[in-house]
């Protein structure tokens, strides 16, 4: 089962909120504080229970704090993400995602496979990004691969024009493309965090791919309806304390965004 049946068996009930979990510094990272896993399982823990509270459909688990990324995370980022997702997916109530930055998809399906989450999101899938980390090639043949290899019921979410780097093609080509690689839904997002996407390039790409399309950046209860032929949503910044991205979860900002959402589908 994948594609469309796949994101529909996932998300069944509603086009899902998916919610940002924007984890601290990891050990081995250039900005790592030391204090070990505890402290950032703890700070996770909470923000999985704001997004519960307040009516997210799922979480995803992503190491925002590592910055600068490498292309590719090293064996010390893998082995604390499978711990602190492990350990959420003990106590969580809505399925559970994962994104290894800059752009590792065999990473985070690695990750996912063992520590039980349902899906996960590839910053480049297929084509090349221009990004501040170089030039990031396609790893779609060795993550789809890895998927059988596991045995793994992973749905992959597939960024397309991925934000905070260039590309070469049009949208809808690489919308099509995402589709050929096997993805099984994709995201379009804004330049950079938390900034709007289009809603002309969600067009582009619902129109061109025939999978679910996810708005990955910039929604908010003001512009969410702008968006309402959106499949889902991944949001971060306004789900935080203040808009702030590294802040930690909002449950209140959440049921408002849950609110806005909810009425799209009145």
């Amino acid at each position: 089962m994948k594609g469309v049946d796949f994101f529909r068996d996932l998300f069944p009930s509603r086009r899902p909120l998916i919610g940002v979990i924007h984890l601290p510094a990891l050990p081995g990272s250039p900005r790592y504080i030391g204090g070990g896993l505890d402290r950032v399982i703890e700070r996770a823990r909470g923000d999985l229970t704001a997004l519960e509270e307040g009516g997210a459909d799922a979480a995803i688990v992503e190491n925002f704090g590592d910055r600068p990324f490498p292309k590719r995370a090293s064996k010390a980022t893998v082995a604390a993400l499978s711990v602190v997702v492990r350990e959420l997916f003990r106590v969580a109530r809505i399925p559970l995602g994962v994104n290894v930055l800059r752009s590792d998809g065999e990473g985070a399906l690695a990750i996912a496979a063992a520590a039980g989450a349902r899906f996960i999101r590839v910053n480049v899938f297929c084509g090349v990004a221009f990004t501040d980390q170089g030039i990031i090639e396609s790893e779609a043949e060795r993550i789809v691969k890895l998927r059988g290899e596991l045995g793994a019921e992973v749905a992959i979410l597939a960024d397309v024009h991925v934000k905070h780097a260039h590309h070469l093609g049009t949208l809808a080509e690489a919308a099509r493309d995402a589709a050929r690689n096997l993805a099984d839904a994709l995201i379009v997002t804004g330049s950079g965090t938390g900034e709007e996407a289009s809603p002309d390039d969600l067009a582009d790409v619902k129109g061109a791919s025939g999978l679910p399309v996810l708005v990955g950046s910039g929604i908010t209860p003001e512009n969410i309806e702008l968006f309402a032929a959106a499949d889902g949503f991944i949001v971060g910044t306004y789900l935080k304390q203040g808009g702030v991205t590294e802040a930690p979860v909002d449950p209140e900002r959440v049921r408002t965004l849950r609110s806005a959402l909810d009425k799209l589908d009145k």
